[in-house]
């Protein structure tokens, strides 16, 4: 099915179901090196085509209207990977970040970043801040990549400067977070199977709707984001309530 074809038929179905489009959709993008063992491929063969799957749920995003799409693009925990792995796959975010840029300017998307990226050395840093620079006044969607982040320090950290100021309620804690200024988390999504958090957006996540879909990251394509916006949008949210 073709991109254009995908959105129609996405928006179809969620016209057809009530239309609720969440304004801020997170996806825990899973399974890059086991679609590739899976075809006896090499990991960096897994990353490459999950980057591709982003293009495509970036593109999904824009044409749906949702205004922020968060992607957790590499964890504190993913250290622990061989350094080859984390060679290929800071090289693949080079590589890609530099060829998607124009396409970032093209159809309006602001570039943020929360999680210390600074680990990744200084010229991914020059070219990432280069690329939120670019992008500031876009204001299509925001897409927001989570690079070497992790929730529970990010929460450790806003609590110590909400002490620091004098006061630590849920609403200090929530204005010091990384997303402050975005709206709240609708819709969060994990491929591949497996139903845990891993870390990530713990605190933003307290009311947000989660979806677990089998589909490995690598072929995750506009279908599958419209069928999770249309399954969100026939859920109730209470919020703690009845």
């Amino acid at each position: 099915m073709t991109s254009a074809a995908a959105a129609e038929e996405g928006a179809a179905a969620l016209a057809g179901s009530g239309g609720a489009v969440p304004r801020h959709v997170a996806i825990i993008m899973d399974g890059n090196g086991r679609w590739a063992k899976q075809k006896g491929l090499p990991r960096v063969a897994g990353h490459k085509a999950g980057a591709e799957a982003v293009r495509r749920t970036l593109q999904a995003a824009v044409d749906a209207g949702v205004e922020v799409l968060t992607l957790y693009a590499f964890s504190s925990e993913n250290w622990r990977r061989s350094d080859e792995e984390i060679s290929d796959l800071t090289g693949l975010m080079r590589y890609y970040l530099g060829r998607e840029l124009n396409r970032l300017m093209e159809e309006g998307v602001r570039l943020r970043l929360i999680g210390d990226y600074r680990a990744f050395g200084d010229q991914m840093s020059r070219q990432l801040e280069a690329a939120v620079e670019k992008t500031a006044a876009n204001d299509r969607l925001t897409l927001v990549v989570a690079l070497n982040y992790g929730s529970q320090q990010e929460i450790a950290k806003a609590a110590a400067r909400a002490a620091s100021a004098g006061e630590i309620t849920a609403e200090a804690i929530e204005t010091n977070l990384e997303t402050c200024g975005l709206p709240g988390l609708d819709l969060l999504i994990r491929t591949s199977g497996e139903v845990r958090l891993s870390n990530f957006l713990l605190w933003q996540a307290a009311y947000a709707e989660l979806l677990f879909t089998p589909i490995m990251w690598p072929d995750f394509d506009e279908q599958a984001f419209n069928d999770a916006l249309a399954q969100y949008s026939v859920r109730q949210r209470r919020f703690g309530g009845r």
